[in-house]
């Protein structure tokens, strides 16, 4: 099934809303931060993937990526809830009208 073109615009909208609150978090800036910090060390070694500092910014990476989805992955389930209910919430009163003719 696909989505009609303004429900396609709409979802992509909120997904660059959503996208552009999570990139300036505050938390989520500290972990970049600690992780652009681990990535800089990281070229310090010669053996880059051998090094406890590739270690630590594969890390550090990994932490910030899982943050960034979880949370868009969060904001997706409510906006589908609030869809959901919103759209109930229509037929239901649509029902009720079609009942009292």
């Amino acid at each position: 099934m696909d989505f009609p073109p303004w429900m396609q615009r709409a979802i992509q909208a909120r997904l660059d809303e959503m996208s552009s609150q999570i990139e300036h978090d505050p938390e989520l800036s500290r972990v970049r931060g600690e992780t652009d910090e681990a990535f800089e060390a990281l070229f310090a070694g010669k053996d880059v993937e051998l090094t406890a500092e590739y270690a630590e910014w594969e890390n550090r990476y990994i932490v910030s990526k899982g943050i960034e989805n979880e949370r868009l992955y969060i904001q997706g389930l409510r906006d589908g809830i609030q869809l959901t209910a919103s759209l109930l919430g229509q037929s239901m009163l649509a029902e009720r009208g079609h009942e009292s003719d």
